[in-house]
């Protein structure tokens, strides 16, 4: 018999009737003879009803106000879903992450998982208990309730596996796999059976949106085999997130297409080309928390260059300001331009390390479809463009073609 970590996210105990499906599907496991543990997230839509509450009280929620505010969500999830296991005569007990001891750091509504107290769950699984936690939520060291972060949910049940050797944590979302890119801009797209830590870190991070970024690191840095199946469906076997194997090695070059419409570039003109300029540039959006993704510098003519870097759509606007209110008077750079009407596309394999010419076939095919690349950036196992915002999805859909991704493998 297995032992088994098992996700259920929003949309999965979105209403009571989805709640019972997913007890009958847990009590299904448990009559086998599995050990199960449950992390569950809030029913769909409450977390924001929850966020859009606070702000109606205070224009800037206190962080620990909105964390104890915003982690009632998933204690309701529990109960219920523990009451539906009892109704099916299941043994069933319910855990808040402050219950359990999930020790995270103090940093509210971004905590990080220090520890799991093991104790109270190893001996509810001893004595046949289905065992639910609160996903995204623990306990700082002064007792504060504290959240993960949007997504957290993942990440709590990652954690779980990995501090209890649970034999796989298995998602369960909405969609029944990793696809090769989203079915919504490619019908054709497939499920993949399994994809490794690697692409599934690339996918994440480039706008996947099907795992956080977050678990899929914590899984791989601990060695959790992760799997994604549909809580819609009874059957099926998933994706499954794996290493690396050797019998594995001779896969498609590429597994997927990414791509991500959040994104926002800014051009900083006539930039004096000496030591130094990047940090003095990018130093103060960094202090501004702001993520920089891509970044280019051109070729220096009569001692000035054009600096370019994209930032999330939402730090457009504040990193303008930043860029012509606090660097271009202090460098002297000559204007500073942008806009947010782009989008990154990346195509991503771990096939990439043992075939050439996987950027320049990426290029022919855009460049036959008329769509300009405005800026690039590789790895080992992918290259990413950013494009015009309007040619994403022709570009999603030609390059998904001609990787030969619809075939059935």
């Amino acid at each position: 018999m297995a032992f088994y970590v098992q996700k259920y996210g929003g949309t999965s105990v979105g209403s009571t009737e989805r709640v019972r499906n997913v007890a009958r599907r847990v009590a299904k496991f448990h009559a086998q003879g599995h050990r199960i543990i449950v992390v569950v997230s809030a029913m769909s839509g409450e977390t924001n009803r929850l966020i859009a509450l606070a702000r109606e009280v205070q224009n800037n929620p206190d962080p620990r106000e909105m964390d104890v505010m915003v982690s009632t969500g998933e204690q309701v999830s529990i109960a219920l879903l523990s009451m539906a296991l009892m109704a099916l005569k299941v043994k069933a007990k319910s855990y808040t992450g402050a219950q359990v001891r999930i020790l995270t750091d103090c940093a509210h509504t971004k905590a990080r998982i220090l520890n799991i107290d093991q104790d109270k769950i190893r001996t509810d699984l001893d004595n046949g208990h289905v065992v639910i936690v609160a996903g995204f939520q623990g306990v700082d060291q002064h007792g504060n309730i504290t959240t993960l972060g949007r997504g957290g949910s993942d990440t709590t049940g990652v954690a779980l596996a990995a501090a209890l050797k649970a034999d796989e944590c298995q998602i369960y979302t909405d969609v029944d796999g990793i696809y090769t890119t989203d079915p919504r801009v490619v019908p054709e797209a497939r499920r993949l059976d399994r994809i490794t830590f690697e692409e599934m870190l690339e996918m994440a991070s480039l706008g996947s949106k099907v795992l956080q970024l977050r678990a899929v690191e914590f899984a791989g840095k601990y060695k959790v085999k992760l799997r994604v199946l549909s809580s819609f469906e009874e059957e099926g076997p998933g994706t499954l997130i794996t290493f690396e194997e050797n019998e594995h090695m001779e896969q498609p070059v590429i597994s997927g297409i990414a791509f991500n419409r959040d994104e926002a570039k800014i051009t900083v003109l006539g930039v004096p080309d000496h030591p130094g300029i990047a940090y003095q540039i990018l130093g103060p959006v960094a202090d501004a928390n702001i993520d920089v993704d891509m970044i280019i510098q051109n070729v220096s003519h009569d001692d000035l260059t054009d600096f370019s870097f994209t930032v999330h759509r939402n730090d457009f606007n504040n990193t303008m300001n930043i860029i012509r209110e606090k660097i271009q008077p202090h460098i002297g750079a000559r204007d500073v331009i942008g806009g947010d009407r782009i989008a990154k596309v990346s195509v991503v394999g771990v096939g990439m390390r043992s075939h050439a010419g996987i950027a320049s076939k990426m290029f022919r095919v855009l460049a036959e479809e008329g769509i300009n690349i405005q800026m690039i950036a590789t790895s080992e196992i992918k290259v990413s463009v950013v494009v015009d915002e309007k040619y994403m999805e022709l570009a999603v859909r030609v390059l998904h073609k001609a990787f030969d991704l619809e075939q059935v493998l």
